[in-house]
């Protein structure tokens, strides 16, 4: 069945099962490859992406659920020839990317957060990225990074 949506702002259409997983969609149709398929179950944030500019993950979500609204993977933070984001600069800046398994969800939840509120404090960057694992980082150069892009300098 055909599913018309946008992706980073381009409309598409493709034909797929209903229940097929966006994520499967988004790499295997259409080659955005940033969401990572990690636990398969939406619990790992991996594979974050924003639906109509919230975040969700896209192992779980069916592409019939995706009709008519705009979704924004990692790719569509910054221009292929541009220059990184405010939240992917910072990352790198603080050490804050180390496999990069995890860190296109935590940008798309930590780019949810900064759309809702421009200077988060440490707990409502946290309780964002709840739904996001990371195994190497240990989370703290991700807040840190987080706090920076707030302007407080890293600090809570």
């Amino acid at each position: 069945m055909p599913h018309s949506f946008t992706v980073n702002e381009r409309p598409v259409e493709v034909d797929a099962p209903d229940m097929t997983p966006l994520l499967s969609v988004l790499r295997d149709r259409l080659g955005l490859t940033g969401a990572k398929p990690g636990c398969a179950e939406g619990r790992c944030g991996a594979c974050t992406v924003l639906v109509d500019d919230r975040p969700v993950v896209s192992c779980l979500t069916p592409v019939a659920l995706t009709e008519g609204r705009a979704v924004r993977t990692v790719e569509g933070l910054a221009s292929p020839d541009g220059p990184l984001n405010p939240l992917q600069d910072a990352l790198l800046e603080h050490g804050g990317v180390q496999c990069g398994a995890c860190t296109p969800g935590i940008l798309m939840a930590l780019t949810a957060l900064f759309e809702r509120d421009a200077g988060p404090d440490e707990g409502a960057v946290k309780e964002s990225l709840a739904g996001n694992i990371c195994r190497c980082t240990g989370y703290h150069k991700i807040v840190e990074a987080a706090l920076a892009v707030a302007g407080n300098g890293g600090r809570s």
